[in-house]
């Protein structure tokens, strides 16, 4: 999920000079929130395409691929917020200012997903106990228990930026490894664990979604400042598109591996998506840093602010597309859903960017 609009990407380099964004941040959740479309999109075909077969596998690519978008955006998060001044200084005003951003998305979209969506448009009958467990789960629809989970992140944010203050690059460092070890382990221990038939499932609900990604928060804080040169930068990035294309082998022969399925997990909090997040985040944000953005600036920041709209509405639209065309509903023909996936992308930014400039709209935009 992106950052919530409205976070300055800045950074002063010298004490005392004017700040400059950060245009690496930007293009990170530019491109990340075409990954979660893509994911969401594509991830229709998986369930309904013949497994191995081409679309199948083309859906697999196409959605696999982006599976680290999550924890980037959980990291450009950490990056931001964690570095801030305000968030250690003046907890509550940063606490008020998260607030009026985040409590009005999280009622009127949990409304629109559970009330336009589920009911109206998919003609669900949700019983009261039914729609209880939604709400408990934080799962109201595909992607907005990342609201909870972000809230939980700002709730701990003072805390984690008092224990980072004065402790330099060393104690980030070591903070982010040692929580996102640990969340690692955590998730690894249930397929282990199946190895030997003892079931032991994770489960979250909303007040806890946020606990196993501290650590990418705090590796975002940690690696804000890291940029690579020359062959670090080309090893990180060949490794880190190595990482990924062999996430995408796994899922697609998920089961034939049974150690590698339980010890590797094709799931966000994956040793191997994990590496290919902390690589994404840092090849991308080492390339940005030789760019000269000028009058692209603009525009990728009209861009990057509408990702928070684009994260909340492209189901919307998504799933106004799959009722009205057959081949979409279907999920079986990769060049109908190319098409939705477009759509989706352009018509969710036009929307989000449309939507902030209305106040009343921008509120949850």
């Amino acid at each position: 999920m992106p950052v919530l609009s409205g976070t300055a990407h800045t950074a002063a380099t010298v004490p005392g000079s004017s700040p400059t964004r950060e245009y690496g941040l930007d293009i990170l959740r530019v491109v990340s929130i075409c990954g979660v479309v893509a994911i969401h999109v594509f991830g229709h075909v998986l369930g309904r395409a013949p497994r191995e077969s081409r679309p199948w596998w083309t859906a697999v690519v196409l959605d696999v691929s982006w599976i680290w978008v999550v924890p980037v955006f959980v990291m450009i998060s950490g990056a931001l917020i964690l570095g801030s001044r305000v968030v250690a200084e003046q907890p509550g005003l940063f606490y008020r200012r998260r607030a009026v951003r985040l409590i009005p998305a999280l009622v009127a979209w949990n409304l629109i997903y559970l009330v336009g969506v589920r009911i109206w448009m998919r003609g669900e009958d949700l019983t009261p106990q039914r729609t209880l467990q939604l709400l408990v789960d934080g799962s109201v629809f595909t992607q907005l228990y990342f609201l909870w989970l972000i809230a939980g992140l700002y709730g701990v944010a003072p805390v984690l930026a008092g224990f980072l203050r004065g402790g330099g690059q060393p104690r980030a460092t070591k903070a982010a490894a040692a929580f996102l070890a640990a969340s690692l382990l955590f998730y690894m221990l249930p397929g282990i664990l199946g190895l030997f038939g003892v079931a032991s499932p994770v489960r979250l609900n909303f007040l806890t979604h946020w606990m196993p990604y501290v650590g990418y928060f705090l590796a975002g804080y940690a690696l804000r400042n890291v940029r690579l040169t020359g062959a670090k930068l080309t090893v990180t990035a060949l490794a880190t598109a190595a990482i990924i294309a062999g996430t995408v082998w796994h899922y697609g022969n998920k089961g034939e591996l049974r150690l590698l399925d339980a010890v590797v997990s094709v799931s966000y909090l994956g040793v191997g998506v994990a590496l290919a997040a902390l690589g994404v985040f840092v090849v991308t944000l080492s390339l940005a840093s030789n760019l000269r953005v000028r009058r692209a600036g603009k525009p990728l920041t009209v861009l990057s602010n509408a990702t928070f709209g684009v994260f909340l509405v492209h189901l919307v639209i998504f799933e106004a597309i799959r009722l009205q065309f057959p081949a979409v509903a279907a999920g079986m023909s990769i060049k109908a859903m190319v098409l939705a996936y477009a759509a989706t992308l352009v018509g969710s930014f036009a929307v989000s960017a449309a939507a902030r400039r209305v106040p009343v709209l921008r509120s949850i935009f």
